[in-house]
């Protein structure tokens, strides 16, 4: 039996998701593209679930596409993944829960386009990043979709362009990153960031996210009519009227996860 690349397990209503094929620096194999969108699909289809940690084991977070396995296959598209890759990166993206990226190490390529599609993203001050495929003949082509709207446009077009590496501070201040730490701090921010996430009702979050990513009109007044449904909606629901008495009655809501 092959075994696991990418392992999951679940505390306190936060499911982590950890890449661990450090032999190939967590690169994108068909097989842990494959056990991370399975675990992603689990993760989000259990209601325990509030948020989701993706994170690795080794130095690296992710180095992209398998390149050794690419090229073995070359020709054959549907082999080398690039089908699966922007359906791993979509189900991210609109995932009902949010997903926080923990980054002990550097991401390349592909592991910076799952940067992007996460919802919050925490790396040590150490970790860098580089958008290399110009220099081996391709294009950040997939991993645009979601780098673009996080970048920049003049840091997309430089570090698109050239191919230069790049520290964790120019990742946030460029927009790919909300938070750069000493490795020493990095699980205290994750925690951090994931205990705010957890008094959010899963009802709210799911909409919010929703909101964020959807593709916006540029009618503004079907704009606001939408907005406007979706709050009354919410309003009438039962996690509002759970959260408007935990207020008045100065206690944590129900869903919040206690100790």
């Amino acid at each position: 039996m092959t075994d696991e690349l990418v392992h999951y397990e679940v505390n306190r209503g936060i499911a982590t998701i950890t890449l661990d094929s450090p032999h190939n620096r967590n690169a994108l194999s068909k097989q842990l593209m494959r056990e991370l969108r399975d675990h992603l699909a689990t993760a989000t289809g259990t209601a325990e679930v509030r948020a989701i940690v993706l994170t690795h084991t080794g130095p690296v977070f992710c180095s992209g596409m398998d390149l050794k396995e690419a090229a073995a296959s070359a020709g054959n598209i549907d082999d080398q993944g690039v089908n699966a890759f922007p359906e791993l990166l979509e189900n991210i993206w609109t995932c009902d829960k949010p997903v926080v990226a923990r980054l002990a190490g550097p991401a390349r390529a592909g592991g910076m386009g799952i940067v992007a599609a996460c919802d919050i993203s925490i790396a040590v001050d150490s970790a860098s990043f580089a958008l290399t495929e110009v220099r081996i003949g391709l294009a950040p082509a997939i991993i645009s979709v979601t780098l673009l709207p996080r970048l920049l446009p003049r840091a997309a077009h430089e570090l698109f362009l050239t191919g230069e590496t790049f520290d964790a501070a120019r990742a946030k201040d460029v927009g790919l990153l909300n938070s750069v730490v000493p490795a020493d701090q990095l699980d205290a921010e994750v925690t951090r960031y994931t205990d705010m996430l957890a008094k959010g009702s899963p009802v709210a979050l799911a909409a919010t996210k929703e909101m964020l990513t959807r593709e916006r009109s540029t009618n503004l007044k079907a704009e606001f009519a939408e907005m406007q449904a979706l709050s009354a909606k919410l309003f009438a629901g039962p996690e509002a009227q759970e959260g408007f008495a935990s207020f008045i009655q100065k206690r944590p809501a129900s869903w919040v996860p206690q100790d």
